[in-house]
């Protein structure tokens, strides 16, 4: 029973997975049979009877009692139709089996728990030592990255294999499983996913392990598995050509991608290929990066560098002795999206690290719906993020340290804008379809991207808005001038036809309970309230009458409530919302208006351009005032004094203000309005629960998963880190997502195989560009519309297709992918992704398979090659470090 080389090679107890596993749902009744069959050697009923000692119906009934434990696979000959009972080594075989009978993992989840501890321990000692492409399992191309291939073999082909079986079944990935019953779930989930063929196939379909399929439903789940990052392995035990199963593999669970991933000795089940980059053609979009199943790809630099960055050669298992300190034993937790020299600045510094280069590259080429789409796999709100968005990319583009930044949010803007003239459209495709009740409480941008990407898994998602508007601060803390609203509705429409569905007017822990949604089905929680509240300035006279907070005002004028002006009116703050505050308070009958904060022009947050556009808006700036009291007129408000502000950062750049209270301005105002920050009401939201706050009213939560301490609840966005900007927000939606796939779905973890998206950028100072290296285009500029001006629609105008076009060829092109070659696999998953024809796979090996029983002496003949090599090695780095 426990035979084959893993078994010689361990002592095999009590606390063995052989053991345990079998333990208990094997009999020793049912051990005699399956000993008679023996390992590996296809039996008659007839001929196990025999040997049995036991009547022929009591031989029948242990012989399918092991087929439904999964001990024994069965199948029926197709020459004298006599069935075949099959004792298979424990992996890949017996233990999948075992895990496949989902009834019996339930019972007895310490059957997974064996698969994984098998799979650790018995290859360990081992992975160092099979030869190229010569584990019991092998990664499979995908086909389309080897059909130009010369010499490329019929095996080597995925459509061999379904044209060579007639028969074809699909069960749940047995690795996820054992993964969800230990509650190590990587959030791929296991269900119908895996392919088997031929005789395992039938096995699986006889003993309800498996559904039946046809040839046609096998190649869907093929392409549904390469649309989804999901690599192909295959069991190459018996025979050349010959395998019962296609697996769809994801690397952060699969226990044979382990001898890449944990082990680091990945040419254990490398195909005889590699991929290749083109950097020429790379535009570090990244898309090959993050689905790559073993972080071979990573983002780095494309431009040279001044001096050359030396990075150190990593020992491999080919020739080095091989020691735990050599494994990745965090794979998990621990990839890597960049280089150590660091990629492009524009994707480093977007919170959401979309992929500006490769939807640049795709525009200039006119390729409008693909720029579209890939913006979208990190922004569903690409035409809003177009008109508000800081655009932190421009700012660390290293074109402007050139001469200017490209203009990024504008080529945005105009891919954006052909969605909204219905030149283009995209709602992406749901991947799964999985149901549970999802609540969202706030409409704002962390809570639409949220649900946009739970959608994308067919979660029926409900978001919960207190106004009688969506959009959060969107519609109504930004001006209709900044954001017209029928922008932000035609972005929301995308999600309604999703499926999404939307209720205003309801406040949550007011109108109903998180307890009460709770019993009506909803299985997590996303809270993105935003911080609505305006801030105080605890100073004299702050209740009169006309002294009004900035954000209330902005809400009143956006809902249409009476929001009128007149006279003097006094803005107090320095950001973008006092901007916003000061620029619709003229637009709202301010006769004068003037705006006082206490930093220099230097250090005011506000963006330069909103400041500018706030000038020519006529409103009157003036620095370095902080208000010291309100002056008030029977209870109205009648002027206002200020203090002159000395410091407003102190030496470790905390706010730290300091003044010289004898040095005041009375300024007369008709109206003050306050924008020095927001706050955030709570309400009766999480009354009765467990979630924690900060000082400044921000809930606690974990920084990676958005978990509160009421495991149900996530936060994200301005509630859970204070104001920030909308793309901010939109980028904690989409993590809060996955953390609530993961956290609905039974046994998945919320950090295990996920991307913990760190980015960092190269050394700009590094560069070495010479003038040859780009054309001298000057920055775009988006006209301005003269009819619009001064009223609340926005008078920016989009990029010409001209001006796009030459924008788009000021990009220098910064980052590009670079490649392990020892790590890579072969997987060809990577030119499934890659949109610039970058990256392609190489024949650079020749092996060819063998049987289960012939692997000893493979694995010999390999361990004095590589004796040879390790002994080389060795010698040359002693002579090395001693020179």
């Amino acid at each position: 029973m426990v035979g084959g080389i893993a078994g010689v090679m361990n002592k095999i107890d009590e606390n063995s997975p052989e053991y345990y596993s079998l333990n208990c749902v094997v009999t020793d009744d049912m051990a005699d049979i399956a000993m008679i069959i023996g390992l590996r050697k296809p039996r008659t009923f007839e001929y196990i009877a025999k040997r049995s000692g036991k009547s022929k119906k009591e031989t029948k009934s242990l012989l399918e009692q092991l087929a439904i434990t999964g001990v024994a696979k069965v199948w029926k000959d197709k020459e004298d139709h006599k069935e075949r009972f099959f004792v298979n080594i424990f992996a890949p075989g017996m233990l999948e089996m075992m895990v496949n009978n989902r009834e019996q993992l339930n019972k007895h989840p310490e059957i997974g728990k064996a698969f994984e501890e098998y799979t650790r321990l018995r290859l360990a000692p081992m992975a160092a030592k099979f030869p190229q492409g010569m584990a019991m399992m092998r990664v499979i191309p995908v086909e389309e990255a080897i059909k130009d291939i010369p010499g490329t073999k019929p095996w080597e082909r995925l459509s061999y294999y379904l044209d060579k079986y007639d028969t074809f079944s699909v069960s749940d990935c047995s690795c996820r499983q054992s993964r969800r019953v230990m509650n190590e779930g990587c959030g791929h989930l296991e269900q119908e996913i895996c392919i088997q063929m031929g005789e395992g196939a039938e096995y699986y379909i006889k003993t309800g392990r498996g559904r039946k399929i046809s040839r046609e439903e096998a190649k869907e789940l093929i392409q549904f598995a390469e649309n989804n990052g999901l690599m192909h392995e295959m069991p190459h035990t018996d025979g050349l050509g010959e395998s019962a199963a296609i697996c769809n593999c994801c690397g952060c669970s699969c226990f044979s991608l382990r001898l890449a991933t944990l082990f680091n000795t990945p040419d254990a089940i490398r195909s005889n290929f590699t991929a290749k980059i083109k950097k020429e053609n790379c535009v570090a979009c990244g898309q090959c990066v993050e689905h790559c199943p073993v972080n071979a790809l990573k983002l780095g630099q494309k431009l040279c560098s001044k001096t050359p960055i030396t990075i150190k050669a990593e020992p491999t298992a080919r020739d080095h002795i091989w020691k735990e300190s050599n494994w990745n034993v965090d794979y998990r937790e621990n990839r890597e999206d960049v280089t150590e020299e660091g990629t492009s600045p524009c994707k480093t510094a977007c919170p959401a690290h979309i992929s500006v280069q490769g939807y640049i590259k795709l525009a200039a080429h006119g390729r409008y719906q693909e720029a579209l789409e890939l913006i979208k796999k990190e922004n569903p709100f690409p035409a809003v993020c177009g008109r508000i968005c800081p655009h932190g990319c421009e700012s660390e583009c290293t074109r402007g340290d050139i001469d200017e930044p490209v203009s990024i949010d504008e080529i945005k803007k105009f891919i954006a804008d052909k969605e909204l003239d219905g030149s283009i459209r995209y709602i992406p495709p749901m991947r799964y379809h999985l149901g549970n009740k999802i609540a969202v409480v706030g409409s704002g941008p962390s809570g639409l991207s949220c649900a946009y990407y739970l959608a994308i898994d067919g979660y029926q998602v409900t978001v919960f808005e207190k106004e009688g508007k969506l959009g959060g601060m969107l519609s109504l803390g930004i001006p209709a001038f900044r954001l017209e609203k029928d922008v932000l509705h035609a972005e929301i429409d995308v999600l309604k036809e999703m499926g999404v569905s939307f209720q205003t007017g309801i406040e949550v822990g007011k109108d109903v309970t998180l307890q009460e949604l709770r019993k009506e089905g909803y299985e997590a929680f996303y809270l993105a309230i935003g911080a609505q509240g305006g801030r105080s300035l605890s100073i004299e006279g702050e209740e009169a009458l006309g002294v009004i907070s900035g954000v209330d005002f902005l809400r009143d004028v956006n809902l249409g409530r009476k929001a009128e002006l007149s006279g003097h009116v006094v803005v107090i703050g320095g950001g973008n919302v006092a901007m916003d505050v000061a620029r619709t308070g003229v637009r709202q009958g301010a006769d004068f208006l003037d705006l006082y904060c206490l930093e220099s022009p230097g250090e005011m947050p506000a963006l330069p351009e909103e400041i500018e556009e706030a000038k020519e808006d006529n409103v009157i700036f003036h620095n370095g005032w902080g208000p010291k009291r309100i002056l008030t007129e029977d209870g109205k408000v009648s002027g206002i004094e200020f203090k002159r502000c000395l410091r407003v950062f102190d030496e470790n750049k905390h706010f730290s203000p300091q003044y010289d209270e004898d040095d005041t301005l009375t300024v007369k105002a008709d109206a003050v309005l306050i924008s020095i920050g927001q706050s955030i009401a709570w309400g009766g939201l999480l009354i009765d629960s467990k979630v924690g706050f900060h000082k400044g009213g921000t809930a606690k939560a974990d920084n990676l998963t958005l978990q509160t301490l009421e495991p149900d609840v996530f936060v994200g966005g301005d509630c859970f880190t204070g104001p920030k900007y909308a793309i901010h927000a939109i980028a904690a939606g989409k993590e809060a997502a996955i953390s609530i796939h993961r956290y609905v779905q039974p046994g998945q973890s919320l950090v295990f195989g996920r991307d913990r998206r760190e980015f960092h950028a190269f050394d700009k100072n590094n560069v070495a560009i010479g003038l040859q290296d780009f054309d001298m285009t000057p920055r775009q500029r988006a006209g301005h519309s003269s009819e619009k001006k001064g009223s609340f629609q926005d008078e920016r105008m989009t990029f010409t297709e001209e001006q796009l076009k030459r924008e788009t060829e000021r990009c220098l092109g910064c980052g590009a992918v670079e490649i392990d070659p020892y790590m890579c696999l072969g997987c060809g998953m990577c030119t499934t992704k890659c949109k610039f024809d970058a990256i392609h796979l190489e024949r650079t090996y020749d092996t060819i398979p063998n049987t289960y029983e012939k692997l000893p002496v493979k694995i010999a003949a390999n361990a004095i090659v590589r004796t040879g090599k390790i002994a080389k090695a060795t010698l040359k780095e002693s002579v090395g470090s001693r020179g």
